[in-house]
């Protein structure tokens, strides 16, 4: 796996490269690859950025001037190790291609994502609502699709939850509901991001069954900016 470190040293910004430590260095051609992407997209998310310092541990692998096109400088080679440094200022600039707003939704959705994750000797119960929560925002996974993934029928999975005292639409409507409320209070996220993250077709259907579920609007629940 590759690592890397980061160190300041003054106006500079190294990183190391290696593999899982700086004593098992990569080899030439994956050292050469990785720092060299580094400085590629970096430059395509901001022009600014630009490679202050570069160094390798191994000999050059071909010309010189093919190097500096890639890296604008030359490297200094057969060096202590791999490493590249950027000037620490244009680190700090905002990227020209942010967009807050798709952001926000993938953030959402990773964090959705990773409380829907598994844990050991997980119940029945858990296992649906993860697997629920893991596709909603392309709307309530049908019960079938969910029993696949849980290697049942559909008729055999309503049968256990029933014994558990779980219908399939009331736990869909739970685990709705409780990201629902976890979604409206975070006030970077809009309401309407909030409708398509648990996959309602449109935002006034989550606003009907937001107010079945709490008795307000989702505007009234929402925490106020402190001013």
């Amino acid at each position: 796996m590759a690592a890397f470190t980061l160190v300041p040293a003054g106006t500079l910004l190294r990183v190391e490269h290696g593999l899982g430590a700086p004593a098992r260095p990569a080899s030439p051609q994956a050292a050469e690859f990785t720092l060299a992407s580094l400085v590629v997209v970096g430059r395509q998310l901001s022009p600014d950025l630009r490679a202050a310092q570069v160094q390798f541990a191994h000999p050059p692998l071909g010309p010189l001037a093919e190097y500096e096109r890639v890296f604008g400088i030359v490297p200094r080679f057969e060096a202590a190790g791999n490493a590249l440094s950027f000037q620490a200022g244009p680190l700090d600039l905002a990227l020209p291609a942010a967009d807050p707003v798709l952001s926000r939704i993938v953030t959402a959705h990773a964090d959705q994502a990773l409380a829907a994750m598994p844990s050991l000797d997980e119940p029945l119960t858990a296992q649906v609502r993860r697997l629920v929560a893991a596709g909603l925002s392309a709307g309530p996974p049908p019960l079938e699709q969910v029993a696949r993934e849980l290697h049942l029928t559909g008729r055999s999975l309503q049968r256990r939850l029933k014994a558990q005292g779980q219908g399939y639409a009331d736990l869909v409507d739970e685990v709705r509901r409780e990201l629902a409320l976890r979604y409206v209070a975070d006030r970077h996220l809009a309401l309407g991001e909030v409708a398509y993250l648990l996959g309602f077709s449109e935002p006034s259907a989550f606003h009907r069954a937001f107010k079945r579920w709490t008795g307000a609007t989702p505007a009234a629940l929402r925490p106020q900016p402190v001013r």
